[in-house]
């Protein structure tokens, strides 16, 4: 059977923006995950960032992150121009702020699109737009005692 791109579940959807949050919590991969399930998409593609064990070699004790007030506008708007350029179906993104340890979940996006090949080019422009937009700072700890500042934009 030849694809039809005219069928209603080939375009993005009216309202794929599911859930978008700055939080203090601990994040859930299954929430972002149950967000973004859509029976039209045959492609979802989901991100995990992680608080990593080293950093420009030296190890890592642990992190922080902090957001400027305009942070939520500005995941908002990084999602809005994932939504118009790509048949995005569904799309969550998460980001923690607050303290974190080695191995906790620092942001969760995910994307799902009626094809894999849009889910991944999706995903990576979320991810990639929200590091490099949205006003999310990180202050890392070092083992050695010294400590540095990452802005995100």
């Amino acid at each position: 059977m030849a694809p039809t791109f005219d069928h209603p579940g080939e375009q993005a959807a009216a309202d794929p923006i599911k859930l978008l949050a700055i939080r203090e919590t601990p994040l859930s991969v299954d929430e972002v995950f149950r967000a973004v399930g859509d029976d039209a998409s045959g492609g979802t593609t989901l991100f995990v960032g992680t608080v990593r064990d080293h950093d420009g070699g030296a190890d890592v004790e642990g992190l922080g992150y902090s957001c400027h007030p305009s942070a939520d506008a500005e995941l908002r708007r990084v999602a809005e121009k994932v939504v118009a350029d790509y048949p995005v179906r569904a799309l969550a993104a998460v980001h923690r702020v607050g303290d974190l340890r080695v191995g906790d979940i620092a942001v969760v996006v995910a994307v799902s699109c009626p094809h894999r090949a849009e889910a991944f080019e999706a995903c990576r422009k979320l991810i990639d737009d929200l590091k490099h937009e949205v006003p999310i700072w990180k202050h890392q700890t070092f083992s050695d005692g010294t400590e540095e500042w990452v802005g995100a934009c």
